[in-house]
C-alpha cells in the first residue's frame, strides 16, 4: 500500500506513473471508508483525485501556494501532506477539518468554506510573492459552481493584470451543488465539445492564458500539462474536465445527492441513519409549490442550494419557471428578488444563515433602502445546525436586525412559520425576511396570529410576575422549561414570545417594569448586537435585572453542541439556577 508511506508531497514524486494509479485508488477507498462513517464532501473529492495527486507530483507544496476553492474537495491533498491517518485510522477520523486548515499543515494556506474566493486569495499571495521579490508558483482550484460567484469573476478580471506567474486550475466537472445555471457555463460546454478550441472563450476574452485538459482524471496528461505551465512567467487557466463522483457509482449516478452525504452503507449507498418525518425543509418547499400553483407571481430563488430548503429535482420541475436558481451567487438572488419584488412579483429568496453574510450589501443597499417587498428565508439558522468554523449559523440575528425597513420574523413553531410565510407573500410594505425555525418539526399548542401587519408586537403567552422570560424562535421550547422549573421553586414566570427580532414591543416591556425584576432574553444565535441587547438597552434606565442568553462571539470550531451549549449557559438549569440567585 502505498497511501500509509506518503507522508509529504516528496514521497509522491519518487512514485511511478502506474503507482500513482494505484495511489489513486486506494485513496478513493481511504475516502469512501471515511465518508460512509462521518459524512462530509464526497463528490468533489472523488473527482479530484487525480488532479490533487498531479499538482503535488508537479508543484512544490508548500514552497509553491495551492488554494482550493470552498476547499471543500481538498481531502486528497490532506492525505498527500501528512496526514493520511486521519483517512485510514478510524480513531483519528476527527483529527483534520474538512476544509484546509493552516493549524493543521504549512501545505493549507487558508481556512476556507466558502465559494468562489480562491482565485482572489490565491492571486494576493502571488501580488505578495511578487512585492517581495520571491519567486514560486502560486495556484488556485476552482470549480463546482464556483465560477457563478461575483467574486470568482472579479478575481479573474484583475489576475489578468498580474503580469507574473499565475495559475488557475478550473475543476470543470459539469455540476455545482446542484446543476450549473449560467451563460459562462454554455461557455465551458461549448470549451469541452471542441476540446478547448473553440473562438468563443471566456478566459481569453478576459487576457488569460488558455490550457484544455479534456480527461481531468487521467493522471499522465495532468502531470504533463502542469509541468509545462510550472513557472510560467503570466497568468494562465488550466480547464480540466473531470468527472464528480469518480470511482463510486452511486455517486457518478446522482451528483446532487453525493455533492454531501450523511453516513452511508458503501454497498448499497444507503444512509445509516435516514430521517424519516416531517422536516422544515420539505415542509417550505411543499408550501410554497401549493402558493405557486395559486399565484403564478410567486416565484422561490436559490443561489446554488436548493436542496438545504426542499427543492428536489422533481419539485424544482414541477416549479418551473417560478423556480429560480441563479447559480452561487447569493448577492445576485437578493438583488433580483428585489427586482421581482418592484415589478409586482412575489419572490421568496431562500439563502442559509451561514452564508447570509454574503448578501448584507444587497439587503441593505438593494433591498431595504427600496423597501422591495420580497421574503427572505433564512435557513438552518442555530447554533445546533452546522459547528465547522466556516459554515456556523450564528450571525444571522446580528446582520440583519439592523437594518431599517426589514422586518425580521423569528417563528417558534409549525404553524406560525407557515403563516408568517403566507403573510409575508402577501405583504407589500416592507421586506420580510423569516428566520425558518430548526429542528424536530413542531406543531402549535395555541392559536397563532395570521397577520403580522401591526409590527414588533409580541405574543403574551402566559403573564405572571417577577421573573419575564423573552424566548426567541428556536429557543422558545428552552424558555418553557426555565418557566417549567422556576414554577418547581414557586416563582410563576411570564413568558413572551417576541415573533419580531428586527423591533421592540415598547409598550409590553413597559408593562413588565411594574411587577417584574428580572427579564430574561434568549436567542439561538450571536449575543453580541443580537435581540437580547435590544432589549437590555431599552430596559437599562428602570429597575429591571436583564440578563442575555445567546452564544458569546466567537469563531468557534467542530464542538460539541451539548458542550457548547453548557459552555453559554444555554441550558435550563443553569438558566433557572441563574434567575433564582439574582432574585433571592
Amino acid at each position: 500500500m502505498y497511501l500509509e508511506n506518503i507522508t509529504s508531497p516528496a514521497d509522491v514524486k519518487r512514485l511511478s506513473i502506474e503507482q500513482l494509479k494505484t495511489l489513486s485508488s486506494e485513496i478513493r477507498t481511504a475516502l469512501l471508508g471515511k465518508l460512509s462513517e462521518c459524512g462530509g464532501h464526497c463528490g468533489p473529492n472523488l473527482g479530484m483525485v487525480e488532479a490533487t495527486i498531479a499538482m503535488h507530483y508537479v508543484f512544490d507544496s508548500p514552497t509553491d501556494k495551492i488554494v482550493f476553492d470552498v476547499s471543500h474537495q481538498c481531502y486528497t491533498h490532506k492525505m498527500l501532506t501528512g496526514r493520511a491517518s486521519a483517512f485510514l485510522d478510524s480513531s483519528r477520523y476527527h483529527d483534520v477539518s474538512g476544509y484546509t486548515e493552516p493549524s493543521e499543515s504549512p501545505h493549507d494556506n487558508f481556512i476556507i468554506g466558502h465559494t468562489s474566493t480562491s482565485v482572489s486569495l490565491a492571486g494576493g499571495l502571488a501580488k505578495g510573492r511578487d512585492l517581495n521579490g520571491e519567486h514560486y508558483n502560486v495556484i488556485a482550484v476552482i470549480g463546482d459552481g464556483s465560477l457563478s460567484g461575483g467574486e470568482a469573476l472579479e478575481g479573474l478580471d484583475w489576475a489578468a493584470e498580474l503580469d507574473s506567474n499565475f495559475i488557475i486550475v478550473v475543476n470543470d466537472n459539469q455540476m455545482s451543488i446542484a446543476e450549473n445555471h449560467g451563460g459562462l457555463y454554455k461557455n465551458l460546454e461549448e470549451l469541452r465539445l471542441s476540446d478547448g478550441t473553440c473562438s468563443n472563450n471566456l478566459f481569453r476574452a478576459m487576457g488569460l492564458d488558455y490550457v484544455y485538459v479534456s480527461d481531468g482524471n487521467d493522471i499522465e496528461s495532468l502531470i504533463s500539462v502542469f509541468s509545462k505551465v510550472k513557472d510560467v512567467n503570466h497568468p494562465v487557466v488550466v480547464h480540466i474536465n473531470t468527472l464528480k463522483g469518480k470511482g463510486y457509482l452511486p455517486a457518478e449516478q446522482d451528483k446532487e445527492t453525493w455533492h454531501w452525504s450523511m453516513p452511508f452503507d458503501i454497498a448499497t449507498g444507503k444512509l445509516k441513519n435516514e430521517f424519516i418525518g416531517e422536516d422544515y425543509n420539505d415542509l417550505t418547499a411543499l408550501h410554497l409549490m401549493e402558493l405557486m400553483k395559486r399565484d403564478p407571481k410567486v416565484c422561490a430563488i436559490t443561489a446554488g442550494t436548493p436542496g438545504i430548503w426542499g427543492w428536489t429535482p422533481q419539485r424544482r420541475e414541477e416549479a418551473g419557471k417560478q423556480f429560480i436558481d441563479v447559480g452561487i451567487a447569493e448577492e445576485h438572488a437578493i438583488a433580483l428578488a428585489s427586482g421581482i419584488a418592484k415589478a409586482g412579483g412575489k419572490p421568496v429568496a431562500g439563502i442559509c444563515s451561514s452564508f447570509i453574510q454574503r448578501t448584507y450589501d444587497q439587503m441593505s443597499q438593494d433591498l431595504c433602502i427600496n423597501d422591495s417587498p420580497a421574503t427572505i428565508l433564512v435557513l438552518w439558522a442555530s447554533l445546533a445546525s452546522m459547528t465547522d468554523v466556516t459554515h456556523l449559523c450564528h450571525f444571522d440575528i446580528p446582520l440583519l436586525s439592523g437594518i431599517p425597513n426589514l422586518v425580521f420574523l423569528a417563528p417558534t413553531n409549525r404553524d406560525e412559520y407557515l403563516a408568517m410565510l403566507d403573510w409575508s407573500v402577501s405583504y407589500t410594505s416592507h421586506p420580510v425576511a423569516i428566520r425558518v425555525p430548526v429542528g424536530a418539526v413542531k406543531s402549535a399548542d395555541r392559536p397563532v396570529a395570521t397577520d403580522y401587519s401591526d409590527l414588533n408586537k409580541y405574543e403574551m403567552v402566559h403573564r405572571g410576575k417577577d421573573v419575564a422570560i423573552l424566548a426567541l424562535g428556536n429557543f422558545f421550547s428552552l424558555g418553557e422549561n426555565v418557566c417549567r422549573l422556576l414554577k418547581e421553586k414557586g416563582i410563576d414566570a411570564t413568558l413572551i414570545n417576541p415573533r419580531f427580532i428586527s423591533g421592540i414591543d415598547v409598550e409590553m416591556l413597559d408593562s413588565l417594569t411594574k411587577d417584574h425584576k428580572v427579564v430574561v432574553t434568549l436567542e439561538d444565535g450571536a449575543l453580541e448586537g443580537g435581540f437580547g441587547e435590544k432589549i437590555a438597552r431599552y430596559l437599562g434606565n428602570t429597575d429591571l435585572k436583564t440578563l442575555c442568553y445567546g452564544a458569546k462571539k466567537q469563531f468557534a470550531d467542530r464542538y460539541s453542541v451539548a458542550e457548547f451549549f453548557a459552555e453559554n449557559r444555554l441550558v435550563d438549569s443553569m438558566i433557572a439556577e441563574d434567575v433564582l440567585e439574582i432574585i433571592r
